[in-house]
């Protein structure tokens, strides 16, 4: 039957092609596009493809009903959003927080709920892409103070799956994957979509037990909370 993976946010991007990678290394791969016809074009056949909200419960209970307890030998969350693009130290407007906190935060903890049982039972892993700037000892400055806050929160939820589901078999981490030329990253960034993807892909194949509840880059490399 082979490996199943789930990949949450893959309508662009980072999350698009991890689907398209691990579908053409043979994976069944489960694709939650927030715009699935968006998706359609860059993907096999072979791709289940499902509409996926993650600021909507109903969204994710859609998605659990439709996998109905299959076991995941991995579960990518992928999904995010940027918000204001602040230069400095400047609170936001109530609905732009909330788009944020909701995308970033409470979107990927409702996803962990709802499958992280479904990849306990495989002994496999939760990969949550992250980013360095949600790291509280490297914050350096005070641009992008609402994505800044959410990762910080995004990696204590991190942290607190990997409480609860590294003792079931799972291991949980949180991922930085550089800076990637996608529609968040802009067109100067460092690493190419692709690149990026295999190098977390690699990250990914050499997990293990002791990764549990840890924050690694690209690289391999971990990063401090």
């Amino acid at each position: 039957m082979g490996k199943t993976v789930l990949v949450a946010g893959a309508s662009r991007g980072i999350g698009l092609e991890f689907a398209v990678q691990y579908a053409a290394d043979g994976w069944n791969v489960i694709a939650g596009c927030r715009n699935p016809e968006q998706a359609r074009s860059w993907l096999p056949p072979s791709v289940d493809l499902q509409a996926l909200d993650v600021t909507d419960s109903d969204s994710i209970d859609a998605l659990l009903w439709h996998l109905n307890d299959k076991p995941l030998d991995l579960l990518i969350i992928n999904a995010g959003v940027s918000g204001p693009d602040a230069l400095g130290f400047v609170a936001p407007e109530v609905q732009a927080f909330d788009q944020v906190m909701h995308t970033n935060v409470l979107g990927p903890m409702s996803l962990v709920q709802a499958f992280g049982s479904a990849v306990a039972v495989e002994q496999g892993v939760i990969a949550v892409l992250s980013s360095r700037v949600g790291s509280v000892e490297l914050a350096d400055a005070a641009n992008m103070l609402t994505y800044r806050c959410s990762k910080a929160a995004l990696n204590m939820v991190v942290k607190t799956a990997a409480c609860e589901f590294g003792p079931k078999g799972a291991i949980v981490v949180a991922l930085h994957p550089g800076w990637v030329r996608t529609d968040m990253g802009g067109p100067n960034a460092h690493l190419g979509v692709t690149e990026a993807v295999e190098d977390l892909r690699e990250v990914i194949g050499g997990l293990s037990a002791g990764s549990n509840g840890c924050f690694f880059d690209y690289t391999g490399r971990s990063v401090p909370w």
